[in-house]
């Protein structure tokens, strides 16, 4: 029995393995019905592992009960689900999947990257897999089309590159999202936060200042967005959403969600966030919300934000909040008017009422590093640092503390007090 259970272990790439082969064409024989739908029903998926342990004694692959249950499982897993993968989505504790190629995979925990021992039988196995995750969804990964941007059901978010555009193999990155989002409580548990800069987000969400978050990867820029998001009073202003494959899970009735669209095999039927973000001004938004800003729709949502929709929200890739600012410049550039740059950073700085940039530490930790407002009478040819005032910043081990609040711009006081929330944020600031 160690032996038989041994060389399960290290049957990782069963796609290729003879034995998986004979199981495979049982099943689809005699219980190919149980197959559609098997990975999301649980109850179906039961059925399949019980038909998979009466093929497994009928044709004496394994000698006893707990061998036979530990083959069936894997087997399950690579003909209804994701194969090796199906442990690390099922692990709480995983919010990250990297595999770089069939026999490299990683994983993040609490922030920090940890390599396992987990491996696919082959190039082949792995692409079989990313398959099977991107086809329900419509998408495409193949010589033509290399690389794929998809979704899984529970909302993971999956990007896949395979050869040759992947010299080495298939690569596959999975990020995983909590069945519920981060709440207040979460992140200052988790001391992401403080509670006067929470505070502080909270009544620049209800004065409907224009939020834009910036941060590099993986430093929580989306879960901020979410819980900003939250402070938007419910049912009383309809929220679109723009995104290029769904990420954000915002718990508001008047909602719509909004999703780009790749071209088909004949290279038709694209939708752009370019073209989401113009139909959304067609639709009565009363907030709208890009889930990452990142080419020629920063163009189209500048201009919304300058036409009457306030409390716009986005995220943008950026190392501080000057250069956030610097990049939706550059974005605005690549909508293709032949702008003049002083006039597009006019209009950007016009747009954009607050700069939130975070951070992540070596350790793993992320948090909220800045907090800056957009100073409205800036022009082009000051100096750049005045483009901002910061009224949260990072201090080491002190964390965030209110900086140079006497500074505040006046418009930012006209909108806070237009709200009856003047006396709050000064208390706020003060209290930082």
């Amino acid at each position: 029995m160690d032996q038989e259970v041994s060389a399960l272990d290290n049957q990782y790439g069963l796609a290729d393995d003879p034995v998986l082969a004979q199981v495979q064409q049982a099943v689809l024989a005699q219980y190919g019905a149980l197959l559609p739908g098997a990975r999301l029903e649980p109850g179906r998926r039961d059925q399949l592992r019980t038909a998979v342990q009466k093929i497994v004694v009928d044709q004496r692959l394994a000698t006893d009960r707990a061998t036979r249950e530990a083959l069936a499982d894997r087997l399950v897993s690579e003909i209804a689900g994701f194969g090796p993968l199906d442990a690390l989505l099922e692990d709480p504790e995983v919010t990250e999947i990297m595999v770089n190629g069939c026999d490299r995979v990683y994983v993040e925990r609490a922030g920090v990257l940890h390599a396992t021992a987990l491996r696919f039988g082959s190039d082949r196995h792995l692409e079989d897999i990313i398959a099977r995750m991107v086809a329900p969804l419509g998408r495409r990964l193949d010589q033509s089309s290399p690389y794929v941007d998809a979704r899984l059901p529970d909302g993971s978010r999956v990007n896949a590159v395979i050869p040759p555009v992947s010299v080495r193999g298939p690569a596959l990155t999975i990020r995983k999202f909590r069945p519920r989002p981060w709440t207040e409580a979460d992140l200052l548990e988790a001391g992401s936060v403080t509670r006067e800069v929470l505070h502080l987000l909270r009544l620049a969400v209800q004065a409907k200042l224009s939020v834009l978050i910036s941060g590099g990867t993986g430093t929580g820029k989306t879960t901020l967005l979410n819980l900003l998001s939250s402070f938007i009073p419910r049912g009383r202003e309809r929220i679109i959403t723009i995104e290029d494959a769904v990420e954000l899970q915002l718990e508001q009735d008047n909602l719509v969600t909004l999703e780009t669209r790749p071209p088909n095999v004949e290279g038709r039927g694209e939708v752009t966030m370019r073209q989401l973000v113009r139909n959304a001004l067609r639709m009565r938004p009363d907030r709208i919300i890009v889930g990452e800003v990142r080419g020629a729709e920063a163009l189209d949502m500048v201009q919304a934000m300058n036409t009457g929709h306030d409390g716009s929200l986005s995220t943008v890739h950026a190392n501080s909040p000057v250069d956030a600012l610097r990049r939706l410049e550059n974005m605005v550039l690549m909508g293709g008017l032949d702008l003049p740059h002083s006039l597009v950073r006019e209009q950007v700085q016009s747009a954009v009422d607050l700069v939130v940039h975070l951070s992540r530490a070596a350790v793993g930790t992320r948090r909220v590093t800045e907090v800056a407002a957009v100073n409205k009478d800036w022009a082009p040819g000051d100096v750049p640092a005045e483009r901002l005032t910061p009224l949260f910043s990072w201090t080491g081990r002190r964390g965030p503390v209110a900086v140079q609040t006497q500074r505040l711009p006046p418009l930012f006081l006209e909108r806070f007090d237009r709200q009856g929330l003047l006396e709050e944020v000064s208390t706020c600031l003060k209290a930082g």
